[in-house]
């Protein structure tokens, strides 16, 4: 009988007769055997890697990677675009890694061992030796390294991502599609009593729209999104609070009560964040020709709330206290702001304005796509002067409460001049600075993305 020929030895060629002839093994063979199991290693370090490095970049992170001209960066950001598909492709390949991992690691093993070991201890043996090889290295330091350094893992993965895209898709698209026609089933059955807040805003429009003004429709819509809104939300920042130093003589304190014209102000010792307490304007009126009166004997003692309170909950205290006024803290104690019952107020029926206010430099409409705010504007209200719902920037915002706070957290550093930032539909433009502070934005509208995004 002739042999065959000594030409057709790949890696495929020994793992076949590995299977068929038992512990029969060359030394090539079992080298390339090795090889094979180190190779399909790295490939389920890079998939187990990938999928934990893509899935933890932030919107901050995308926007970095739009900048950048390199093909992984592009290859990437083509990925991050059907997220579903990602994770489809990433599971399909990692287990189909993990599975030629085992078969080749319990070849690799049972040709180690002697044939006259109990068939009970080579099976565990290759257990422990399977599921120490995937764990350690498969999955737990890969993803240890992906979480440090989640955004050069997704550039080097990216090329050997894109092509287990293209390998797979047969496979990982109709698994989309098959969990998403399951998720709309589910939805359907499980959103009947459980309605969105947009839900609720349609309905609004839909019920009361015909029939009432625009102003108490936008009522309607305070009223439903009240109960889910903080003090932090609302409050006027530490930059923005007018307060009195308790060293100022009542001279001092007049002057500076006329100029800023606010009937309650906090008064605080060195510095905000210890706060004396609260001045009432109207309590100077019996003194106003006592040049050295001790104005301190007329403070009052401040109401302090923490930045996560609900306002629902603040305005019931204010109306127990029969407070108009609380100073906002951290969890640190610091001062974050203040916040008054007309702050609460207009999260209900709008901007209030009385005969001292004048025009609102913070917000002016150009058309219905494009508007200019100050950088200091809080997000809530630059969605209610939007008609935006209030969480269409929560995936977004973080720890951030005014629009130049999202800007700096969705272009992860300090925007020039001029410079925009994109979130989904949202074009925002800075248009001015002021040393290292935001000053005004331009918020526009793309409205082809948004028709992209709903459909």
């Amino acid at each position: 009988m002739e042999s065959a020929p000594e030409g057709g030895t790949g890696p495929l060629t020994f793992l076949l007769q590995a299977a068929s002839s038992g512990s029969s093994f060359s030394p090539t063979a079992l080298t390339i055997i090795l090889i094979v199991i180190l190779i399909l290693l790295l490939l389920a370090a890079i998939t187990s890697g990938a999928e934990t490095a893509y899935f933890s970049l932030k919107n901050k992170d995308i926007n970095y990677l739009k900048t950048k001209e390199q093909s992984a960066a592009r290859a990437a950001v083509r990925l991050l675009e059907q997220p579903k598909l990602l994770l489809a492709t990433i599971l399909v390949a990692n287990n189909f890694i993990n599975i030629a991992i085992i078969i080749t690691t319990n070849i690799f093993v049972s040709a180690l061992l002697p044939d006259t070991i109990p068939a009970a201890y080579s099976f565990l043996i290759q257990v422990v030796a399977v599921t120490f090889l995937l764990v350690l290295f498969g999955e737990v330091l890969p993803k240890v390294y992906a979480t440090q350094n989640n955004m050069r893992m997704a550039l080097f993965s990216a090329p050997f991502i894109s092509t287990m895209n293209g390998l797979f898709s047969p496979i990982s698209r109709p698994l989309v599609s098959s969990t998403s026609f399951i998720e709309n089933r589910l939805s359907k059955k499980g959103n009947n009593n459980n309605l969105s807040a947009e839900d609720f805003e349609t309905a609004i429009e839909l019920t009361v729209g015909h029939t009432a003004t625009r102003e108490e429709v936008n009522i309607f819509k305070g009223i439903l999104l009240f109960g889910n809104i903080t003090a932090r939300q609302i409050m006027r920042t530490r930059l923005d609070v007018a307060a009195v130093d308790y060293e100022m003589n009542f001279t001092e304190v007049q002057a500076y009560a006329i100029k800023n014209g606010y009937s309650r102000m906090p008064v605080y010792k060195e510095s905000l964040d210890t706060v004396a307490g609260v001045i009432h304007t109207k309590d100077f009126l019996p003194h106003t020709e006592e040049n050295h009166f001790d104005w301190h004997t007329l403070i009052r003692p401040a109401f302090f709330v923490h930045e996560g309170k609900l306002i629902k909950d603040l305005l019931v205290e204010f109306q127990q206290k029969r407070n108009h006024l609380a100073v906002v803290v951290d969890e640190f104690g610091g001062t974050s702001g203040i916040v008054t019952l007309e702050d609460i107020m207009e999260e209900i029926i709008g901007d209030i304005k009385d005969e001292f206010d004048e025009d609102d430099p913070m917000f002016r409409k150009i058309d219905d796509n494009n508007y200019l705010f100050e950088g200091k504007t809080l997000i809530n209200d630059m969605c209610r002067m939007m008609g935006l719902p209030s969480d269409t920037f929560d995936e977004a915002r973080e720890e951030s409460d005014s629009i130049g706070g999202l800007i700096l957290e969705l272009s992860g550093k300090f925007p020039a001049v001029n410079e925009t930032v994109n979130y989904r539909q949202y074009e925002f433009t800075v248009l001015e600075l002021d040393k290292m502070r935001i000053t005004r934005v331009k918020v526009s509208i793309n409205k082809d993305e948004q028709i992209e995004e709903e459909n």
